[in-house]
């Protein structure tokens, strides 16, 4: 079984077909379809149902797949682990929410870079919910979320509490309208939950993709929001902005440092845990 059979087989069952799969990887379909059957072959069993224009998993298709996503990431670890060798090359797959990547992120990087010159960090912004499945399939190899999380497969540090303030426009009166980032944003949960709490079932929610353009919104009087207050000290909006301190069980929310168990060790993943050891990181100062 050849890793690169492995890959083809795992794109095409990522994205549902051998076009589209041919199309990511640069090869004509033909050869997607040749090693997908030499695959079957050798395992002795269908790996995909047609369904319409599309394929979908077979059980042992689903079985291989969580196989397959182990052994190719084995495969990237083992080849970070030899390029690290003595000095740290090649590439760290980083995650980040958003409020984090754009606050936070900057100057962690630029120490991280300095620290090793070599390796080039790619960054992946998506909520909580998203990059914890990155972590666990393997995309990634480290994600700032948001807590508190609990799954065995997961190595979870965390590195800062960040505070969620009530957040709406100076001198208006504002609707009873919440404005949130979409489905699997940590904060979003809390603020669901502080909603809840208050009794506010009335409220109407307003779902927004980024978090400046909550900020706008709530800025112009479109409704209040729950977010980080160091977002909002950052933000462009800020002095058109009021908040409002909330109880602690709502404002406190862990920022985590996530790994996934089976993970290699990474000397950049190491220095990064260790840039939050400080009371006053240099790294702040650098973002």
């Amino acid at each position: 079984m050849e890793l690169i059979s492995l890959k083809t087989f795992k794109t095409v069952a990522e994205q549902g077909g051998v076009l589209a799969a041919s199309r990511l990887l640069h090869t004509v379909q033909s050869n997607i379809t040749a090693r997908i059957k030499r695959l079957e072959e050798e395992l002795g069993s269908e790996l995909f149902y047609r369904k319409g224009r599309g394929l979908e998993l077979t059980p042992t298709g689903h079985t291989l797949l969580e196989y397959a996503n182990k052994l190719l990431h084995l495969e990237q670890q083992a080849c970070m682990a030899v390029k690290q060798v003595g000095e740290s090359v090649g590439e760290i797959r980083i995650g980040s929410m958003e409020s984090f990547a754009a606050t936070r992120m900057p100057g962690l990087i630029q120490t991280l870079r300095k620290a090793h010159p070599k390796l080039l960090p790619r960054i992946t912004t998506e909520t909580s919910s998203e990059l914890i499945q990155h972590i666990l399939n393997y995309r990634l190899d480290c994600a700032f979320v948001g807590g508190p999380i609990e799954h065995e497969q997961l190595i979870c540090q965390q590195v800062l509490v960040e505070e969620l303030v009530l957040v709406s426009a100076k001198n208006m009166e504002v609707p009873d309208s919440l404005i949130l980032f979409r489905e699997g944003c940590a904060y979003r949960e809390r603020a669901l939950d502080w909603l809840k709490e208050n009794g506010r079932i009335d409220t109407e929610i307003m779902n927004m993709g980024t978090q400046e353009g909550i900020l706008g919104c709530v800025a112009v009087g479109l409704g209040f929001t729950l977010v980080p207050r160091k977002v909002v000290e950052e933000s462009r909006y800020v002095n058109d902005l009021t908040m409002v301190l909330l109880a602690p069980e709502y404002s406190q929310v862990p920022t985590l440092l996530v790994t996934h168990k089976d993970a290699a060790p990474m000397s950049g993943i190491h220095t990064l845990l260790g840039l939050f050891k400080d009371d006053l990181p240099e790294w702040e100062s650098a973002a």
